[in-house]
């Protein structure tokens, strides 16, 4: 069990948190949702001791061993992968290191030798026997290969490096895990293994993440941060959202109730308590009138932009026609011979950990490249607007905002082109804030009013939820399932896929396309789906 005791955390005259209690107990996973800047990592930091708070304290049933996920990806650099795991112990860690500095020794002393049989029993006691097996355990679930296990961390690739750091948390079976976006970087098997691994997992879990599918699945609470307080609901993310949804409207509506009550005792209090027969009811309508007090809905520091995709005319029955697309870059073969057809309900979804490949066949269906071999030809009724996956060039200019969403619109009318700006959260006066300052959840929702007001009836996204927070993540969910024409589209956030699309695109290693008229859920159930996994992992032991 951990707990927060009045905690408060001031920085500067800001307080981030004011005398939060809660409590986190075992057999439970608690999913910690809020607003971007809530204080969602923050609190875990206070939670692992990271940070000290300004009042309050933080207690830990005695005896356990609390664990988190590492963020920084260099500090094990010098270490060997399987040691960096292990370290997720730091006291097992710390008696093997001993253990064999013992052992070492030319001159063993009896001193050595006692101290040695003292390792060795609280060695035992802590499984340090099976300490080894258990790492590589979890490496190779979370997709590490075994000749990886004795490198150095140096020579992992980044996202090599997320997953050891992961398995660093989990190792040795925590009491209180903590996990800040642990599914970033991660590739579909790796999420698929992570999360069984928390579903069976039989301690206390706390969770920062932005992928609702991944709450959903784990979570058994969710702790909800907003104006400084964390509230605690039981149930996963869709049912804390669906009930908080729910007592705003009983709350407008039990308001609504009471306004009316209101008006209609004022009217009477108005027009008779000027007359003496009826003196005595004005008086009782007036002390009940004082009686109604309205529910304080105090509006939520979440901030959910509206994302309506309109297209300014419908599409024909010819859509898109592709006809052997190949190409190779840098030798290697990126595309082969990709064919498909595209009809007017088509919504398609490429999944799969090929990323390049469906980077490139967007900018070859956009004009940005050119195939090395094959055609395309899109519907004379289709018009085009397009989310690249790196759109540094879009922002690489002095333009304010205004001015570039401007210069997008056929409409030049600077109301009109605010109005789009207004329902992507940037008020009147974040238009004069230049594109090249802008974060990257900002310039996310610039690209996404650029959509939107271009009135395209076919949209391509390249990976649009990057940098977005749960909010607008959710907003771009509901306007992609209400958007009428077609979409082309990479998305790492499962429930967008699952929800959204009812064609699903995979490009292989070696360039070759698997298409499925189906969900998302139904692929990843399918035979086939199974089958691609094992001739690949053929072909890579092969190799």
């Amino acid at each position: 069990m951990i707990a927060a005791n009045n905690v408060t955390l001031r920085i500067g005259k800001k307080a981030l948190f004011e005398d939060v209690n809660i409590k986190f107990t075992e057999g439970n996973c608690y999913g910690l949702i809020g607003a971007n800047g809530a204080g969602k990592s923050t609190f875990l930091k206070i939670l692992s001791g990271q940070l000290e708070t300004t009042n309050g304290n933080i207690t830990i049933t005695p005896g356990q061993r609390l664990s988190f996920l590492q963020q920084d990806h260099f500090k094990y650099d010098s270490y060997p992968v399987l040691d960096t795991v292990i370290m997720g112990n730091q006291r097992l860690y710390d008696i093997m290191k001993e253990k064999e500095a013992i052992y070492s020794k030319e001159d063993f002393t009896d001193e050595d030798g006692i101290r040695a049989s003292e390792l060795e029993g609280e060695f035992a006691e802590m499984n340090g026997w099976e300490a080894e097996s258990d790492a590589a355990m979890l490496l190779n679930g979370l997709g590490i290969d075994t000749d990886l296990h004795y490198s150095l961390m140096s020579d992992l690739k980044g996202s090599e490096k997320v997953k050891v750091l992961l398995a660093q948390a989990l190792f040795g079976n925590p009491d209180i895990l903590l996990l800040d976006e642990p599914t970033n970087h991660l590739d579909l098997d790796a999420i698929e293994w992570l999360e069984e691994f928390l579903i069976n997992f039989e301690n206390t879990v706390i969770v920062v993440s932005h992928d609702r599918y991944f709450l959903n699945k784990v979570c058994t609470h969710t702790a909800d941060i907003d104006y400084g307080k964390i509230q605690l609901y039981a149930g996963n993310y869709d049912f804390w959202y669906e009930s908080s949804q729910l007592l705003i409207k009983q709350m407008k509506e039990a308001n609504r109730k009471k306004e009316e009550k209101i008006k209609e005792l004022q009217e009477f209090i108005s027009r008779f308590s000027a007359n003496a027969s009826k003196s005595k009811q004005a008086t009782s309508r007036k002390r009940a009138l004082e009686k109604i007090q309205l529910d304080d809905m105090r509006p939520s520091s979440r901030k959910y932009p509206y994302i309506d995709f309109r297209p300014n005319r419908e599409i024909g029955n010819e859509v898109l026609m592709v006809e052997g697309l190949s190409k190779t870059i840098d030798g290697v073969k990126v595309l082969d011979n990709i064919t498909f057809t595209l009809g007017h309900d088509d919504k398609v979804a490429f999944v799969g950990g090929n990323e390049r490949a469906k980077t490139v066949l967007f900018q070859i269906l956009m004009g940005e490249m050119e195939p090395d071999e094959g055609t395309y030809k899109w519907g004379v009724t289709t018009s085009q607007a397009y989310f690249p996956k790196d759109s540094t060039k879009e922002f690489d200019n002095d333009l304010t905002i205004a001015d570039w969403l401007t210069g997008y619109s056929e409409i030049k009318d600077a109301t009109y082109v605010r109005g789009f700006l207004g329902r992507m959260l940037f008020p009147g006066e974040d238009g004069v804030k230049k594109v090249r300052v802008l974060s990257g959840g900002e310039k996310v929702r610039c690209l996404l009013s650029k959509m939107m007001i271009s009135g395209a009836n076919i949209l391509i996204l390249d990976e649009p939820t990057n940098h977005l927070d749960m909010e607008s993540i959710t907003a771009l969910n509901n306007g992609m399932i209400k958007f009428p024409g077609v979409l082309l589209f990479a998305s790492h956030d499962h429930q967008i896929v699952q929800t959204t699309a009812n064609r699903i695109m995979e490009i292989l290693p070696n360039g070759v396309l698997i298409d499925k008229i189906t969900t998302y859920d139904e692929y990843l159930a399918s035979d086939e789906m199974a089958r691609k996994r094992q001739v690949y992992t053929m072909t890579e032991e092969d190799n």
